[in-house]
């Protein structure tokens, strides 16, 4: 059972920059895809960035390309959102996700089946 546990949230203004950590455990195979995903209040969840463990070809959404950054670091279990140029239309519950291998790892919800508790964003104008 792989677990998820996401930090890193807070209330940054416009502009400002923000970094969520997601540390997983419980890995029954030796690849996953991961993924960060956003919920703002009544709005559907929708995907934001998708990696698969040990790739360094990342998938991301139209709406974040060129200001946020997914990363990992294997070693640690940790994979990483890179917020910069943070806007007000970024608020949101953030949270990661993580699947087993197979096709092209995006971050689609239906795809996905192991999730983190979530951490809040909160951007102010």
């Amino acid at each position: 059972q792989v677990q998820l546990v996401e930090s890193g949230g807070g209330s940054v203004q416009a502009g400002g920059s923000l970094r969520l950590s997601c540390v997983a455990s419980g890995y029954t195979y030796s690849t996953y895809c991961m993924a960060w995903f956003r919920q703002a209040p009544g709005k559907e969840r929708e995907g934001v960035a998708a990696i698969y463990t040990g790739s360094d070809r990342p998938d991301y959404a139209d709406s974040v390309k060129g200001r946020f950054t997914i990363s990992q670091d294997n070693a640690k279990s940790t994979l990483y959102l890179q917020m910069n140029s943070l806007k007000p239309e970024d608020t949101a519950m953030y949270y990661c996700a993580a699947r087993g291998y197979g096709g092209r790892c995006r971050a689609r919800v239906p795809d996905f089946g192991y999730w983190g508790q979530g951490t809040q964003v909160t951007v102010s104008s």
